[in-house]
């Protein structure tokens, strides 16, 4: 394989309004590729798509839609469908976390993240991975976390649906190998995004330094490029560094211990 080239070719992307996918928006255009964006906030939507027309000379397609409903993938399909628009690739980015003890989280809000991090990518992944490996020159990605290699006390619902999305992709990798589809699962660590405003304390991130969505979106795409993608990658040497020493050095008992005291109350 060589570089992926995204010109004549349509990017689903959620999550678009804002953070990393945003950035994915602004980082495909530049490289060619006509987009679907896909978020709640249609002025965000409507005003990054003005940005990308204007910039980049590409089509660009805005999709209103709270992923936390039914069957969001399908319904997408349907949509897009109905438009005339055929998508070659996806980038599943829109998720969002809690943060406190599971047991004091509401309940609503913990359903609501499941729909979101775990139903949303099944059921769009689901829905367009045919027409993606029928395409064969495009590119899924889901975007896991750092949070996904080891519990997460304080984040548990979060770090649990990450790594679902890391399993299932890093499965997805192997079963679309040789039909031309590239899929990637990214983990990132702490991102300079809305993640934490949503999530409503930077203490989420356990101290760490925020990374650039810039930088993030270019390590999957120089990933992406490879001649031989790998079915994952990690955003960041010193979280790729961590994560193997994480592995080599540590007990699953003590890394579970360690993440509780970075996050834990007066941290």
């Amino acid at each position: 394989m060589t570089a992926v080239d995204y010109r004549g070719q349509t990017t689903l992307i959620t999550g678009a309004s804002a953070g990393l996918g945003a950035e994915f928006a602004r980082q495909l255009a530049a490289r060619g590729s006509d987009l679907v964006l896909v978020a709640r906030r249609r002025d965000r939507l409507e005003a990054l798509a003005a940005e990308l027309r204007d910039h980049h000379r590409v089509q660009v397609h805005v999709q209103v839609m709270d992923l936390a409903a039914d069957q969001p993938g399908q319904a997408l399909a349907r949509e897009l469908e109905q438009r005339g628009l055929d998508v070659t690739s996806v980038i599943n980015n829109a998720g969002f976390g809690s943060f406190g003890p599971f047991h004091r989280i509401d309940a609503e809000r913990l359903r609501q993240e499941i729909a979101v991090d775990v139903l949303a990518v099944t059921d769009i992944s689901r829905a367009f991975i045919e027409q993606l490996r029928a395409a064969g020159r495009g590119v899924l990605v889901n975007v896991a976390s750092m949070a996904a290699y080891q519990p997460n006390p304080r984040m548990a619902l979060y770090g649990a649906s990450k790594a679902f999305v890391l399993s299932l992709t890093e499965a997805l990798w192997e079963e679309s190998r040789g039909t031309g589809l590239r899929v990637l699962a990214l983990s990132p660590g702490a991102t300079r995004t809305e993640f934490f405003d949503v999530v409503g304390t930077e203490r989420a991130a356990g101290g760490n330094r925020l990374a650039s969505p810039a930088d993030v979106v270019r390590t999957a795409l120089t990933a992406l490029d490879r001649r031989n993608p790998p079915p994952s990658v990690i955003a960041g040497r010193a979280n790729r560094v961590l994560a193997q020493l994480a592995r080599r050095l540590a007990t699953r008992r003590q890394i579970i211990r360690a993440i509780g005291r970075m996050t834990a109350e007066g941290a």
